[in-house]
């Protein structure tokens, strides 16, 4: 195939001759260097390349045969208190006789919940779960983190504390959980929540969060009233608790029980927020339920009322209060041989202070008896009755 030139007028001052060779030697010899020297480098280095890429290959792959499997272990202190743990942590399941089509008893599970083993002797091991857990029950059944199942009996159990102590055959029982403190737990500080939401088919499950906040105060409604009875003072923590976690064992980095798992605010815009018992609360009622099967609390003997159920202007009318009393508890009624009645106290009483210190509802009045008296302690109540402020000293029975 010839070149156009358009024509061009030869350049006239090119010189014809054998200027080409020259550069065409030089061309073979960089040739040859390069075929010579350049090349198998580059060679050798693709193939140490390949033969690192199978390696990594190898390393990663699931191919069988040729490559290789590779499993990791991995190991953190989580996992390690998590194995440590978990066999002490067991489902109970509420058992209850129910009446059939034909009028016939038989036994149905009416709820399960979660458990810990806290305790071992030579013949029993101790469980403590929740009271609401158990409530009702004709019999209770407890599983093993084997999935054996053994029957435990009902030690004791008490409303206010929400706690309840069950007893097991301990000859399959290896393990108890260790007891820590929930005085030293600090806000933010890592938990680890075991039980078994939602049933016994996710047993042993396992999620972690923080301490959220100390020394909630949450109220209790026990008779369904719409009207506060207790305040029960719990952890906050965002670790997941649901429905079957109660009971379940809140513990700490040193895998130690530092709350009994209990209840979670169940509301569609509320998230991670879920409350456990303080150990420290629960320990002397655990001890108190164990020995004696309940917890004996003190009375006075009087059906009590909040002073802010009744309208403000029976305050003056009915109860003939002076103007400046802000709150209080008034007397429905007085249980006959009571400490009240033998104070002489009436109805329509209004309590104002026990011990001198003021008490402006219901509650207020039982944390008072309940978490600073013993049965048997002398407390000073004052109280209003027809507009006159009168003082009894009573001598504390246990309800």
């Amino acid at each position: 195939m010839g070149y156009y030139n358009q024509h061009y007028p030869p350049d006239p001052n090119r010189k014809r001759g054998n200027r080409w060779v020259l550069p065409l030697i030089i061309g073979i010899i960089a040739g040859a260097l390069f075929v010579s020297f350049i090349i198998p480098g580059i060679v050798d280095k693709g193939d140490r390349t390949a033969d690192n890429g199978a390696l990594r290959n190898n390393d990663n792959s699931t191919d069988i045969g040729t490559r290789q499997v590779v499993s990791l272990d991995v190991s953190t202190r989580i996992t390690e208190i998590v194995g440590n743990v978990s066999p002490t942590v067991v489902g109970v399941s509420n058992i209850q006789n129910q009446t059939n089509y034909w009028a016939q008893q038989e036994a149905a599970e009416a709820g399960t919940g979660s458990g810990v083993i806290y305790k071992k002797d030579n013949q029993y091991a101790y469980i403590v779960t929740n009271h609401h857990v158990i409530e009702g029950a004709d019999e209770i059944e407890v599983q093993l983190s084997d999935d054996s199942v053994l029957k435990a009996r009902l030690l004791g159990t008490d409303l206010f504390s929400d706690l309840a102590v069950l007893r097991v055959d301990g000859s399959k029982i290896k393990s108890t959980i260790d007891m820590g403190s929930s005085d030293a737990l600090k806000v933010g500080e890592p938990v680890i929540a075991i039980g078994n939401p939602l049933g016994l088919m996710f047993a042993g499950s396992v999620t972690q969060g923080i301490v959220s906040g100390k020394q909630r105060t949450i109220p209790q409604d026990f008779n369904m009233d719409g009207r506060p009875d207790w305040q029960a003072e719990v952890i906050q923590t965002d670790a997941a608790i649901n429905p079957g976690n109660s009971g379940g064992a809140l513990i700490n980095m040193d895998g130690q029980l530092v709350g009994i798992n209990s209840m979670k605010i169940n509301q569609e815009a509320v998230e991670g927020i879920g409350f456990s018992i303080p150990i420290n609360t629960a320990r002397p009622v655990i001890d108190e339920l164990e020995k004696t099967g309940q917890v004996k609390r003190p009375y006075l003997g009087v059906e009590i009322y909040s002073l802010d159920e009744v309208p403000r202007s029976e305050w003056a009318e009915t109860l003939n209060l002076p103007d400046n009393i802000e709150g209080g508890v008034y007397v429905w009624s007085v249980e006959p041989l009571s400490p009240a009645a033998k104070a002489g106290m009436e109805r329509l009483d209004v309590i104002t202070a026990l011990d001198g210190k003021p008490i402006g509802n219901v509650i207020e009045l039982r944390k008072v008896l309940y978490q600073e008296k013993e049965v048997g302690d002398q407390i000073k109540v004052t109280y209003y009755r027809n507009g006159k402020k009168l003082h009894s000293t009573m001598t504390l029975r246990a309800q």
